[in-house]
């Protein structure tokens, strides 16, 4: 995921970048519309944003949304020979009101006085060297991004307000007020429209961010007036960070400010996207870029939320995948709603290591368009693995397996030569495959037993695999196992052909091995989870569940 600079801060050459422009891979097809913009306005420097609210620690958006900026980002590179700068900045609310006191806190009373006080002016419940909530989050995001090694600058709201980086484009909103309240207006309904102002000035006696109407704008001067909480009349100056904006018209007034090219955020906004951009074109600027990315999806479909918890956290897909394979969910189609459940892991994984294998292979034009060219700036560190994730986990379900050193016993039988020391990406993937099965393999296993026509399949199988000559390779034992099958009227398949010109083999006979001999539904190829398990192995497990053992033994 990390931009990569010394990979980056080479010139890509005229080939790749004469396919980069027209690649069909989206992060090229985004950087081209910034390439073009860039073009139109005369800008010598391309700015990236993302946004983060530090009401809450980092989670797996905020990943996916610097992640995916970043890939556009390292596309833009490369279309412009990387000769435009670059600059992606992570803008942290940290001006905004605490409206809730969040359930994690260690003494939510204890926050209760600093309700709607912008978070930097939050204590810090968690104590220790940070001065306040915002400031403990922020360096929560800063110390999640770094660990992903993410190239970014980290900017604070309420720093960029009160430095006076922003009085410039403060000061214009007082002077277009009416033209701002005109876009604002018609998006809220009759109730809101009698008391909004974008202007939230922040209580000169209580500190808090009130949401209060203006009483007068005065743009020669720069100021507001507004009745304070105890019905003082009070003005403030609308710069220096006496007032900061709503929501909305400070997103408009950020991308103006900071002359931003480029913004991606979640379908949520997609409404308000217009609401944004006019506001920025109001405040004298020019609209960024947008790519709008649909919301993640729990496994029941329903919309993934941080107070819920029903998602998958960033710790969690850790725990039991790498964060290539979780850059890979982040790369693919994201236009689409996905669901984000610990399912989605094994696949996640097992198509990393399937593009990363396919890489060196590829011609020019298929690398852009391989996720492992994004996810790594165009220079994946692995070419693949040894054994794949779904064996491993196969692996680890037949032999009962419990420690690496067991699963190392069978792999380095499978692939002589092959060790933790030799192959430290495949030993990482072994730690993977022990927890996954241990939390969501091992509770779910449920064997069953064979019924006739089974049991007659699996006594043919056994002697199958006991003619079979020492050392034979997983394709020879995948044709053996289908050829098992083939007379058998229960799994002949009229839509394929055998090699004999008769039925193929349908799936329904894989499915009854796996839910035999593993407890599963379903597995990877079967010839070569033998291969790796052991012909003898695997005949033992077959008199195993012939005998009834399995399911007891489970």
């Amino acid at each position: 995921m990390a931009e990569n600079s010394d990979a980056a801060s080479n010139a890509p050459s005229s080939s790749l970048r004469d396919e980069a422009m027209a690649s069909a891979a989206w992060p090229f097809e985004e950087a081209r519309k910034i390439v073009q913009r860039l073009e139109r306005t005369g800008k010598r420097e391309a700015l990236f944003e993302t946004g983060y609210g530090p009401s809450g620690l980092p989670h797996i958006g905020t990943f996916g949304e610097v992640a995916r900026t970043t890939m556009v980002r390292n596309a833009f590179r490369i279309l412009t020979n990387d000769e435009i700068p670059t600059r992606l900045i992570c803008f942290s609310d940290d001006m905004d009101g605490m409206r809730k006191i969040p359930d994690n806190v260690p003494d939510r009373a204890a926050l209760e006085p600093y309700l709607q006080k912008p978070l930097t002016d939050v204590p810090n419940p968690f104590g220790g060297e940070y001065e306040s909530f915002a400031a403990h989050n922020n360096a929560m995001l800063c110390r999640f991004l770094d660990t992903f090694g993410f190239e970014y600058e980290f900017a604070s709201a309420t720093e960029y307000y009160r430095a006076g980086r922003f009085d410039e484009v403060l000061l214009r909103a007082a002077e277009r007020y009416d033209d701002i309240m005109a876009v604002m207006l018609p998006t809220l309904g009759p109730e809101r429209q009698a008391t909004y102002s974008p202007f939230l000035p922040i209580s000169p006696k209580s500190g808090r961010v009130l949401y209060v109407p203006m009483k007068h704008v005065d743009a020669k001067a720069g100021t507001v007036t507004f009745l304070d909480e105890d019905g003082t009349e009070t003005t403030l100056p609308v710069t220096g960070g006496a007032v900061k904006l709503q929501w909305k018209p400070d997103f408009g007034m950020r991308w103006a400010a900071l002359g931003v090219d480029f913004e991606m955020f979640g379908k949520d906004h997609q409404t308000n996207a217009a609401v944004y951009d006019r506001i920025c074109e109001i405040l004298g600027g020019e609209a960024p870029e947008h790519f709008v990315y649909e919301l993640f999806l729990d496994a029941e479909g329903a919309k993934i939320s941080k107070s819920k918890g029903n998602g998958l956290s960033i710790e969690e897909w850790l725990t039991y995948a790498s964060p290539e394979s979780l850059g890979l969910y982040m790369f693919n189609k994201p236009r689409a709603a996905k669901r984000l459940h610990f399912d989605v892991i094994p696949k996640a994984v097992e198509d990393y290591y399937a593009f990363a294998s396919a890489f060196d292979r590829q011609d020019a034009k298929s690398r852009l368009q391989n996720p492992v060219f994004h996810i790594h700036n165009g220079e994946p560190p692995v070419k693949g693995i040894a054994v794949p994730f779904a064996l491993l986990l196969n692996l680890v379900s037949a032999s009962n397996a419990s420690d690496a050193r067991t699963l190392w016993g069978f792999i380095s039988r499978y692939a002589p030569g092959v060790t933790a020391e030799t192959d430290p990406e495949l030993d990482r993937l072994v730690a993977y495959a022990l927890r996954y099965f241990e939390d969501f393999v091992r509770p779910t296993k449920r064997f069953r037993a064979p019924d006739e026509i089974e049991r007659g399949a699996l006594e043919a199988l056994e002697a199958k695999l006991g003619s079979l000559p020492p050392g034979v390779d997983a394709g020879a034992i995948q044709d053996a196992v289908l050829d098992v099958a083939r007379p058998l009227p229960r799994y002949q398949d009229a839509k394929k052909k055998g090699p004999d010109g008769g039925p193929g083999v349908s799936v329904e006979w894989f499915s009854a091995l796996y839910q035999v001999l593993i407890g599963q539904e379903r597995g990877p190829r079967f010839g070569s989870f033998v291969a790796l398990y052991g012909v003898d192995e695997t005949r033992r497990l077959i008199r195993e569940a012939l005998d009834g053992k399995l399911g007891s033994a489970a």
